[in-house]
């Protein structure tokens, strides 16, 4: 009987850390000391006068907000304006990206409409109002005049700045994104906003009320023309009309035809892996009962959702089997999992503030540490937008920064809407970058693309290869089959991202079952992206591509593969070096290299610009005898190519190494390759600035080799490292039907 060769393991022993290299000269300035103080001394008296203009209760403590405009040659972090602000009295609070057309750049065509940074800076209107004489007093040369040339435009804001869209003139609920100060006690921007709105006759729901990073998202009520008025007040970042709720499922499917199935015997694979799923709750009778370990009602004073318990019990379904086939036994479930109500019969009516509600009860399970995979099919019927990050993204976001969690988000079903104006992009909180969001495949077979009402990528940079995955959803033609209500086993004919999303947390808890607890949560991540299948499908719409059906193919090694998961640390700052295993005497003939990193990142949610903090320089040498004169390290070749997904703009501002995800395979000659390595730069940043204060991140690394001229790969790769790489041996009894 042929051997399974499982997955090599404890790859982070290949690692150590190095020194780091030197680094490139400085970039060429765009506008002179005296052309810089020319167009900004207007600029500065015209953001002054807007300011004062403000009425008193409208900046509290005097205190007001401005933005500042930053040449899109110099968006990187390392040209962030520190010294400029702090000579200035000025503090950066946020930042999002917009389009301008600069007076001039680095490139040598004529500039045209790109994107750059725009940075939300506060201060006391005095120190906006001294800006001019401010500009007097830098010296030529000096760190704040290279500053002042980097600027292209400083401006106040205006209502039409702030408020996205009024809605409809009916249009009563609005959400309310205000800006906070970092490391400061905000209670008077909290209450200065509260008595600014009451002064207007909107009012603030404070209870319901988050905060997530330097934004506090509190929503309001009241009518579109005093919503235009409170919106003059200075920490103001955006108003817009609070989004209803998605729609269940993208069609409603009758219960005319009974089609009996049956289910498994088995109890779970294992009962070691901790699983929520988090819907609408469950009806009184179902069939699952043996393998839901717990069902929860989050907020026991509300009373059940009629079809969010149809969607709970189908959404549970697909997590536990997946798609059942008609007539026949359903697949053993990989383990039990635990049903948690967040939405109720609210979430329907005319309240849309049942969405906050049912943000908190997220965060409650979040907050409580007691999963570590979570299903997440429901939320905002919003596509997301690039300017700003919505609280339910930025609340997730920060909760999964550890690391920990292997959380699956439904993109939406919003696929067939236009998709010029956006409506047909992912919706919010699928733009987590710390989450995996998931797309629906209309198909299992090889012949799969992208079901045509799931949504379009991409997401916001960084974060911008979305979906994450996709697994089959279901569409018209080949249904995704799930249990009804009642006690005996029947199935009923859906489609959705809402069934795509548990069927691939249900690989990923596989993976957890079958080899147990030495992958992290990052690791099965890092193996559901590497052994996907793009099938030349742009990765706007199906993001790395679908998900394999056997899982075996994930976890194994076949004849000619050899594939090895790394898991560790890194530093910030540091440079880390990870030797790719290869067989002692080397490879002949043309191999095939592949290559997926993930990592954890802390957010900034009030940096839409610059969302995540921690960011991976990633260079390839792949042959150590290669080092030219003068030089200490090898000579490094391109592997990851993230930035042909960014603008000119991004790829100028290495935009590409803020990607939590990276995933690349590339063909060369076996021969070319001798000691190759990977030189790991973790960069850290706060606030898009440079930073001293960041912590150590999780990532995981999966290389999978390819050399069909050594069929024996695995053993030879094994051998070469007996005393340092080990097969991660599965935990439960195989063969089983995965």
């Amino acid at each position: 009987m042929t051997q399974t060769n499982f997955l090599i393991g404890r790859g982070e022993l290949l690692t150590f850390d190095i020194k780091a290299p030197k680094r490139g000269g400085e970039k060429v300035e765009i506008y002179s000391f005296d052309e810089a103080k020319s167009r900004m001394i207007p600029q500065f008296s015209h953001a002054s006068s807007m300011l004062d203009d403000l009425p008193q209760e409208a900046c509290p403590r005097d205190f007001a907000v401005a933005r500042l405009t930053l040449n899109p040659s110099f968006i990187a972090k390392s040209y962030f304006p520190t010294n400029l602000l702090r000579s200035a009295g000025l503090e950066s609070i946020g930042s999002r990206t917009v389009e301008i057309v600069p007076e001039r750049w680095s490139k040598k065509d004529s500039p045209i409409k790109c994107t750059t940074t725009e940075l939300f800076v506060a201060g006391k209107r005095s120190s906006f109002r001294h800006m001019i004489q401010w500009v007097d007093q830098v010296e030529q040369g000096s760190d704040e005049a290279v500053d002042l040339a980097h600027v292209e435009q400083f401006d106040g804001l205006s209502v039409e700045d702030r408020v996205r869209d009024y809605g409809s003139k009916n249009e009563r609920f609005f959400e309310v994104g205000i800006h906070l100060l970092p490391d400061e006690d905000n209670a008077f921007i909290k209450d200065g906003f509260e008595k600014f709105a009451k002064k207007h006759q909107i009012k603030l729901h404070r209870k319901l009320s988050f905060q997530a990073g330097n934004l506090w998202f509190v929503p309001v009520e009241g009518s579109c023309d005093n919503i235009r008025d409170v919106a003059n007040y200075s920490f103001v970042r955006v108003i817009r009309p609070v989004p209803k709720f998605r729609g269940l499922r993208p069609m409603q499917r009758t219960k005319e035809v009974s089609v009996k199935c049956q289910l498994p015997d088995a109890q779970p694979l294992s009962d070691t892996p901790k699983v929520a799923i988090l819907d609408g709750g469950l009806p009184k009778t179902h069939p699952i009962e043996k393998w839901v370990r717990s069902y929860k009602v989050l907020d026991p004073d509300a009373k059940d959702d009629p079809d969010g318990l149809d969607h709970g019990l189908a959404v549970t379904s697909a997590f536990l089997f997946g798609p059942i086939q008609p007539e026949s036994v359903a697949p053993r479930p990989f383990a039990y999992v635990d049903h948690l109500r967040v939405l109720d019969n609210d979430a329907e009516t005319e309240d849309p503030l049942e969405l906050y509600r049912t943000l908190g009860l997220i965060e409650q399970v979040l907050l409580s540490r007691q999963y570590e995979f979570i299903n997440l099919s429901l939320g905002p019927d919003m596509p997301i937008e690039d300017a700003d990050v919505h609280a339910w993204t930025s609340v997730i976001d920060d909760l999964l920064s550890d690391g920990e969690t292997f959380m699956a988000i439904a993109i939406g079903n919003n696929g067939e809407r236009d998709r010029e104006s956006g409506n047909a992009r992912i919706q919010v909180p699928s733009d987590s970058v710390n989450a995996v969001a998931v797309g629906a495949a209309n198909d299992t077979e090889s012949s799969w693309r992208r079901a045509s009402y799931s949504a379009f990528g991409p997401g916001r940079s960084p974060g911008i290869v979305k979906p994450d995955l996709m697994a089959f959803g279901g569409d018209a033609l080949r249904y995704f089959h799930v249990l009804s209500q009642g006690k005996k086993p029947s199935l009923v004919p859906q489609l959705g991202t809402s069934f795509a999303s548990p069927y691939l947390l249900r690989s990923a808890v596989g993976i957890r079952a079958i080899l147990g607890s030495e992958l992290s949560a990052l690791a099965i991540k890092a193996l559901l992206v590497h052994g996907s299948d793009h099938a030349n499908h742009n990765k706007f719409e199906v993001g790395w591509g679908k998900v394999p059906e056997n899982l075996m193919d994930i976890i194994t090694c076949p004849s000619g593969v050899a594939r090895v998961v790394y898991q560790g640390e890194l530093k910030p700052g540091k440079y880390l070096r990870a030797s790719l295993p290869i067989p002692k005497d080397g490879l002949s003939g043309r191999i095939r290299l592949k290559a997926t990193f993930c990592y954890a990142s802390p957010v900034d949610p009030q940096d839409a610009s610059a969302y995540t903090r921690a960011g991976l320089d990633i260079v390839f040498r792949p042959n150590e005898s290669r080092v030219k004169e003068k030089k200490s390290n090898a000579e490094s070749k391109g592997f990851f190519d993230m930035k042909k997904y960014a603008t000119e703009e991004e790829k100028r501002a290495d935009m590409g190494k803020w990607e939590t995800v990276l995933h690349q395979e590339k063909s060369m000659l076996g021969k070319t390759l001798n000691a190759p390595v990977f030189d790991i730069h973790y960069n850290a940043r706060e606030a898009g600035a440079a930073t001293t204060r960041a912590d150590k991140i999780k990532y995981a690394l999966v290389i999978t080799v390819e050399a069909p001229k050594h069929a024996d790969l695995y053993n030879e790769i094994l051998k070469t490292y007996q005393s340092i790489l080990m097969p991660i041996q599965p935990q439960v009894s195989l063969p089983i039907r995965v």
